[in-house]
């Protein structure tokens, strides 16, 4: 995983980061509701960076 950037992220950027094999994870997570918290900026989706690194943080610990 890269580092996260300091602003708010787009799904594209989130999968981006994570290595993931399509942005339709993202999506499907949010879904779920089990992926990051993300947010509405007007139409726009966003994830804020500290909350990213939380959510990480709480799925490796749980993988533990």
């Amino acid at each position: 995983m890269s580092a996260l950037p300091e602003h708010f992220l787009t799904p594209e950027e989130l999968a981006d980061v994570l290595r993931l094999p399509s942005v339709e994870t993202v999506y499907a997570w949010r879904k779920k509701r089990t992926g990051p918290p993300g947010f509405r900026a007007g139409k726009h989706l966003r994830y804020d960076p500290d909350a990213v690194r939380t959510w990480i943080n709480r799925q490796t610990t749980q993988a533990a």
